[in-house]
C-alpha cells in the first residue's frame, strides 16, 4: 500500500516561503479550517484573522504555513519556523519539472524562461548543466529565497 508524503521545510519566514513555492509549483495556500475564502481573497490574511480569533499571539502567527496541490495529486509542502540558519547544502531537494517532453535547445530555452520568472520571485540561479545524451537532459540549479537548492528540469 502506498503512502502520501508531506514535504517539510525549515524556514525563517514560513509565509514568504509558502508564497514563493505556491508560485513555483502552481499550488495554493489553503485557508484556515472552517473559513470559506472568496475568489481572490488572500489566504494569509484569512489566517491572520483566524489566528487572532483563537488567541494566537501576533509574534507566533508566522510560525508555520503550507501549500497544496489544487488538484490534490502532488504532496503538501509545509514550512515550519526555526531559529537557526541553513549552513550546508541540503541533502534533499525538489526537482521541478519545468520542461516535460522537451529536449535539447528547446528544453534549455524553456528552463531559462522559467528560471528567469523564478529569479523575479526571489530565487537565485546557481548553475546550468548542459544536455549530455543519453543520460543527462540538462537542468538548472536554483535556490529559493532562503537558500534551499532545487533543480528546474
Amino acid at each position: 500500500m502506498s503512502r502520501q508524503v508531506q514535504i517539510t521545510y525549515d524556514a525563517h519566514d514560513p509565509r514568504a516561503q509558502s508564497r514563493f513555492w505556491a508560485e513555483v509549483l502552481g499550488y495554493l495556500i489553503p485557508g484556515p479550517p472552517g473559513v470559506e475564502l472568496a475568489d481572490g481573497a488572500d489566504p494569509l490574511a484569512a489566517w491572520d484573522g483566524f489566528l487572532e480569533r483563537i488567541g494566537v499571539p501576533a509574534d507566533q502567527r508566522n510560525s508555520r504555513s503550507a501549500v497544496e496541490d489544487p488538484d490534490g495529486v502532488g504532496p503538501r509542502v509545509f514550512f515550519q519556523q526555526v531559529p537557526e540558519d541553513k549552513v550546508v547544502k541540503n541533502r534533499l531537494h525538489l526537482d521541478v519539472r519545468a520542461a516535460p517532453g522537451l529536449a535539447g535547445e528547446e528544453r534549455m530555452a524553456a528552463l531559462e524562461t522559467e528560471g528567469a520568472r523564478l529569479v523575479a520571485l526571489g530565487a537565485t540561479r546557481l548553475a546550468r548543466h548542459e544536455p549530455a545524451p543519453p543520460l543527462e537532459a540538462g537542468h538548472l540549479v536554483m535556490a529559493d529565497p532562503e537558500g534551499n537548492e532545487f533543480c528546474l528540469d
